[in-house]
């Protein structure tokens, strides 16, 4: 049986993942923020899953270690065969009023995070590889480290910039990784969806609510939150299910060999191809229009 270790399963990307692998024969480890989300997973993942809960906030180094010493035992000689690093928030509003804490947060989370625990569990995805002449349970040989990027990772658009700078520099991390653990036979992707329907996105009137501007601001950010919202009430509508991402990622973990990205949805297709095609300026006419600024 393949063990994988999952950051931030409670919602979203990571619980649909966490539920599709377990039902599919994968002994799941489950990285939740509280107890409530883990018991729930289990209920959800039924008779016919393996599925362990792991109390795992991945700004918290403690509990990194101990995710990692949990590993070392579920897995001993065998090594882990994957790590999907999904754990991830959001804060937006105009980089001008936006405090710098809340940009240290998402920082920590959504990149030092990710990193603290990919360092952490290189060392069990290393002992996956056998010689090829070895067979490999499930036909594989190698751990796989899944990086959750996002269409954001590619393209910026207003008042998003912190979320986009996190995943940018996760899309560095994750093209250096791929080469750097070639030598441990360790494989590294980036999934990089378009819109999803996640939890993410339904706190957005907390994001909206989050942005103040000041009086004398109200001339150049008084529109922010109204088109901030409009942004918002697009991407959940074009929003694809978590469970299309959830079906991405397994067909990853299976393939012979992982592809370098995956970008998953019309959206960011269009998206990406239009970055790359027009000017930079006249690209930013239409997202101007597109976010109605």
């Amino acid at each position: 049986m393949r063990t994988v270790l999952i950051t931030g399963a409670s919602t979203g990307i990571g619980k649909a993942t966490a539920l599709r692998l377990a039902r599919s024969g994968w002994d799941v480890l489950a990285g939740v923020r509280n107890t409530a989300a883990g018991e729930a997973l289990v209920t959800q993942a039924g008779a016919g899953g393996r599925l362990t809960p792991v109390q795992l906030d991945i700004t918290d180094t403690a509990q990194i270690a101990a995710a990692a010493e949990l590993v070392a035992q579920r897995t001993g000689a065998g090594g882990l065969d994957a790590l999907v690093n999904n754990a991830g928030i959001a804060v937006g509003g105009p980089l001008e009023l936006l405090p710098m804490e809340e940009l240290r947060e998402l920082m920590e989370v959504n990149f030092f995070g990710q990193v603290a625990v990919t360092q952490a569990l290189i060392p069990a995805l290393r002992k996956a590889h056998t010689p090829p002449s070895t067979p490999r349970r499930g036909g594989q040989a190698g751990g796989r480290i899944v990086l959750l990027s996002s269409i954001g990772g590619l393209v910026t658009t207003p008042y998003m910039a912190p979320y986009h700078a996190s995943k940018y520099a996760l899309e560095a991390v994750g093209n250096a990784l791929r080469v750097e653990l070639r030598r441990s036979h360790i494989q590294v992707a980036l999934i990089e969806p378009g819109s999803v329907a996640t939890p993410i996105w339904d706190k957005g009137n907390e994001l909206i609510d989050g942005v103040e501007v000041p009086a004398e601001l109200e001339e150049f950010y008084g529109h922010v939150p109204k088109a901030m919202e409009k942004t918002l009430s697009d991407t959940a509508k074009r929003g694809v299910p978590p469970e299309r991402v959830a079906q991405t990622i397994e067909g990853a973990l299976k393939a012979k060999r992982m592809r370098a990205r995956y970008l998953i949805g019309l959206d960011a297709h269009a998206m990406v191809w239009a970055s790359r095609l027009l000017p930079d300026l006249l690209f930013d006419r239409i997202l101007r229009r597109a976010v109605g600024v």
